[in-house]
């Protein structure tokens, strides 16, 4: 097992050690393929090329190792929750029958009062009546990930042979939305400056989703995502004054959701903005400073950490665990993972000086590499983090206005 105290391998840096939170987040990789092939996958487009060696599809043994290991980590740490993620690839390719048995595992193994909340991400491509019902009546809730709530927002989603993603994918998610609506988790979207922010927003309220997840494309210093103007200055971050387009887009839909006479839906990466501005904690992967408490179990039975670290380069995830020989408290102690739970220790000098901190907590952890001196940097999307918060706090300022102190 890794030397928690060893250098990063990449990098030559010392992680910066903080007491272990456990992990409460379990990321269950049923099956490593897809059907479809987007074309800006980080996944199976980007640098990171381990899901070649690995089984498509997780064994039996491998699905009951990992309930076990779980189960054994919520009782070690008197879990009162754990959320086992069913994840992909396409997960759904592994049928629902393999995820319910899954859940059901873990659930019969979980210790005395500790909740099991479990959720499939799927591309809702092979979503059908039966197979949801499957799922919901194994109290499995369903997420779908799209880029849009319209044919022109998917184009990039499409099949191995080039074919449209969407009629499929629309026709699944309404399926849920209409006769599942109690197992319906959500929508994951990528977020893409060229697109009219309200436009698409609005577009997936019609798939009448109960929480929206936005997520900034996963790029680098590196490998810099698109539409950033130039990237070549490094010590560029908060005040910088570039331009911000991803914040821009974000800001558009804030001003569209936050002033609704009603709560149309939940987006998470909103409302813990709000959470943050005003003292109460909270954290997603892109702000805040909690630990992160997320841990992947790849087809092979490899412990891993989160694959957005797969965008960064070739076996950045890796640690050299599985869940035949090791333990969760052996993940908990290698030198990736303690280095994302150190809080503002493991950030960069620039972050840690920066007033926004707090909120915004350095970005997401795999958005501020760079080759030359791995994830000791602030976020690449520095300024547009900069532009939200402070437009969200902003927006708080003057809904707050006229409250008595």
């Amino acid at each position: 097992m890794a030397d928690p105290t060893a250098p990063h391998p990449r990098t030559g840096t010392r992680p910066v050690t903080a007491p272990p939170v456990p992990f409460g987040q379990f990321i269950v990789k049923v099956h490593g393929r897809c059907n479809l092939a987007c074309r800006y996958c980080y996944l199976y487009e980007g640098p990171d090329r381990t899901w070649r060696a690995r089984p498509a599809a997780a064994s039996p043994a491998v699905l009951d190792r990992a309930a076990d290991r779980i189960a054994e980590h919520a009782a070690a740490h008197r879990l009162r929750h754990v959320a086992l993620v069913m994840h992909g690839g396409e997960p759904l390719l592994a049928g629902p029958g393999r995820l319910a048995a899954l859940a059901d595992r873990l659930r019969e193994r979980a210790p005395a009062g500790c909740t099991v909340h479990a959720v499939v991400q799927t591309n809702a491509t092979l979503l059908t009546d039966a197979r949801i019902t499957t799922l919901a009546r194994h109290g499995i809730r369903i997420g779908i990930s799209l880029d849009g709530g319209l044919p022109a927002h998917n184009t990039q989603r499409a099949d191995h042979a080039g074919r449209p993603s969407w009629p499929a994918a629309s026709r699944g998610a309404r399926l849920l939305a209409d006769h599942h609506p109690d197992a319906y988790a959500g929508i994951l979207t990528v977020v893409d400056p060229r697109t009219d922010p309200v436009e698409l927003y609005e577009s997936l309220l019609a798939l009448r989703p109960p929480a929206l997840h936005l997520l900034l494309p996963h790029g680098n210093w590196t490998s810099p995502p698109p539409g950033l103007p130039d990237l070549t200055d490094t010590s560029r971050g908060p005040g910088s004054g570039r331009a911000t387009p991803y914040g821009d887009w974000l800001c558009a839909v804030f001003d569209r959701w936050w002033p609704a006479a009603r709560r149309e839906t939940r987006i998470r990466l909103f409302e813990e903005c709000l959470a943050l501005l005003i003292g109460l904690p909270a954290a997603t992967e892109s702000l805040g400073l909690d630990p992160l408490n997320a841990v992947v179990i790849e087809t092979d039975g490899s412990i891993e950490q989160v694959d957005s670290l797969k965008s960064a380069y070739d076996g950045a995830a890796a640690t050299g665990l599985d869940v035949f020989r090791h333990t969760f408290d052996d993940a908990l102690r290698h030198p990736g993972v303690a280095a994302r739970q150190a809080g503002a220790g493991a950030l960069a000098a620039a972050c840690r000086a920066c007033p926004l901190l707090r909120v915004c907590g350095g970005g997401h952890y795999a958005h501020r590499y760079r080759a030359e001196n791995g994830f000791a940097n602030p976020s690449v999307y520095c300024a547009d983090l900069e532009r939200l918060v402070r437009h969200v706090a902003d927006r708080l300022a003057d809904a707050t206005a006229g409250d008595p102190p």
